[in-house]
């Protein structure tokens, strides 16, 4: 008689993950791929159709020996779900050189009819060409597109509309200029999505006429630019948060409301192809609403052009309120001060606005710069 209620007193606590309502094991399988989640199906009634009402999806060909399965598992997973349960977000990782356009499509399909709001497509050690059908969603809103390298990468088209999107993040992505005749280097890439607020570039580029990226948006709230190959301008009035990593060539920054700034690049000229040879981020206007500012930028000494450059643009931030340089941007600062106040002509028109600039508080990084 003991034993028995030892067992069932057991048989109790043991299946207490199964007695949590369907949102909280919905959050706990959200950290295992789909493949593992419909598996959970044979451990006992409670399991059985509890893949079919998951608000997340996440398929990897990894978990495949060969694509047709892949396809197969998706297809049988998309048709056999809840449809009064709405899907919230998907997320496809694809792994080698294989044939994926037919699946992608039905995916993609799948996220336009079930109004999606968030998708993430990976490709590792292949190629993707987004589809269009993808740039006319009307319900997404968090985009993520990863690609490997720029010879092995996800690649798509200029001509997007997503009316929705607020969340854009771009990993290794080429653009294609879709109208060769398109020369108006004022439209924005991105000015169709009218309600986009952050935005991420990580190692882009822009294949076509146009081999700039002009970032023209009106409501942008943060902007990350990293590794970005080819210049080109930035017009977002409403722009509080900026990144800017060695985005090569020459840039001109127009976001008069910027209050945090993050800057890290080398100005030496044997580094860049770009333009005049060399990177450069220039301010259309003082930043007088900046509350912090990390620059970090690295540079010969002997350069006087690229110096007059960066000192020009610290006397921009000079209303900023927190401030830090590395130690040898501010050496190189402090030696051409030095040069300037030591000459006859024009002391103080020189060296005035460079030590009203190290009037903000200034806090000196180390001089490392990778």
């Amino acid at each position: 008689m003991g034993s028995r209620c030892e067992r069932k007193r057991m048989n109790v606590e043991g299946d207490r993950l199964s007695s949590l309502p369907d949102d909280i094991i919905h959050r706990i399988l959200s950290f295992v791929s789909t493949k593992h989640v419909v598996e959970t199906s044979v451990l006992s009634s409670r399991w059985r159709y509890i893949w079919t009402s998951m608000p997340s999806l996440n398929f990897s060909t990894k978990d495949f020996h060969t694509v047709p399965k892949f396809s197969e598992f998706v297809k049988h997973v998309l048709s056999g779900r809840n449809n009064q349960m709405e899907v919230f977000s998907i997320e496809l990782t694809f792994h080698g050189k294989v044939s994926l356009k037919r699946i992608l499509n039905y995916i993609l399909n799948y996220t336009l009819s079930h109004n999606v709001q968030k998708l993430s497509v990976t490709c590792l050690l292949g190629k993707i060409e987004v589809p269009l059908s993808l740039f006319s969603s009307p319900s997404l809103k968090h985009l993520t597109l990863s690609g490997f390298t720029f010879e092995i990468s996800v690649t798509t088209l200029s001509t997007w509309e997503l009316p929705t999107l607020a969340t854009l993040n771009l990993h290794f992505v080429t653009f294609y200029e879709e109208n060769s005749q398109n020369t108006d280097k004022c439209v924005g890439l991105f000015s169709n999505f009218a309600n986009l607020k952050n935005l991420t570039l990580d190692n882009c580029r822009m294949i076509g006429a146009l081999d700039r990226f002009n970032i023209c948006h009106p409501g942008l709230c943060s902007l990350t630019l990293e590794h970005v190959c080819g210049g080109g301008n930035v017009v977002t009035p409403q722009l509080k948060n900026l990144t800017v990593n060695h985005w090569r060539g020459k840039h001109l920054i127009s976001a008069p409301n910027l209050s945090s700034l993050h800057y890290k690049d080398c100005y030496y000229k044997r580094y860049n192809f770009y333009d005049d040879g060399y990177s450069s981020l220039k301010l259309s206007t003082d930043l007088l609403h900046l509350e912090k500012a990390d620059i970090c930028v690295k540079y010969s000494k002997e350069d006087k052009a690229s110096a007059h450059e960066i000192v020009r643009l610290l006397q921009q931030m000079r209303s900023v309120k927190f401030l830090t340089l590395n130690l040898e941007l501010v050496r190189v600062c402090w030696y051409w001060s030095l040069i300037y106040c030591s000459c006859d002509c024009e002391i103080e028109q020189n060296c005035s606005p460079f030590y009203t600039f190290f009037t903000a508080s200034l806090c000196i990084c180390g001089s490392n710069f990778t």
